[in-house]
């Protein structure tokens, strides 16, 4: 996405959408792992 925003005019709309889509998908992704009572890979600061 971000390359193409480089080369070609994209509408700011486009970025926005599919930032917020990949924030849709991950929250399913952890709603079916729970309820499918399966773990999840914590990340940790060290």
């Amino acid at each position: 996405m971000w390359a193409l925003t480089r080369a070609e005019f994209v509408a700011p709309e486009v970025p926005q959408y599919l930032n917020r889509l990949s924030d849709l998908l991950f929250v399913i992704a952890r709603v079916l792992a729970r309820h499918e009572h399966g773990s999840e890979v914590l990340w940790r600061r060290r």
